[in-house]
């Protein structure tokens, strides 16, 4: 894990690979508990048996939206700002689904600082992320987001 002091030692990273997170598996219960919190039941998530017969793999595959609500877990384990009030997700400029996510699969996320800027009482940090799926070629998400670290 990456750990600077202060949000001033951010700069020094830009344009750098901070790292990559722990391998987790997302797995058909968790995937269930999205398609209840979203209400997004559609079979390709949810219907098991049916995913045997007509899904490539013949597995269900997790939501995107699910692989992308997964980067603050999958962050959390690369990098850190150790003198820090507090950081905010502030969004995310792209956003793409490469590849999908079978249930059972494991992930891990990686993180590249592509850009600090100062903001009052802090710094917005523009990343890119991908979540790579084990075994397959093409990551599973990219992703351009933005986050606020406050002093």
């Amino acid at each position: 894990m990456l750990e600077v002091e202060s949000i001033a030692d951010l700069p020094n990273h830009i344009g750098k690979k901070l790292g990559s997170s722990d391998w987790l598996v997302v797995d058909q219960r968790m995937i269930d508990q999205f398609a209840e919190a979203t209400g997004d039941h559609q079979w390709i998530h949810v219907d098991v048996e049916r995913a045997k017969k007509e899904m490539p793999g013949g597995k269900t595959i997790a939501h995107g939206y699910l692989t992308l609500s997964l980067l603050p877990k999958l962050n959390a384990g690369i990098w850190r700002v150790k003198k820090r009030s507090r950081g905010v997700n502030y969004g995310s400029n792209k956003v793409r689904f490469t590849a999908p996510v079978p249930a059972g699969s494991r992930v891990r996320g990686h993180l590249t600082l592509k850009n600090v800027e100062k903001i009052e009482g802090g710094a917005r940090l523009t990343m890119e992320a991908t979540v790579e799926v084990e075994g397959s070629e093409r990551p599973a998400l990219v992703a351009e987001t933005l986050s606020l670290v406050y002093e």
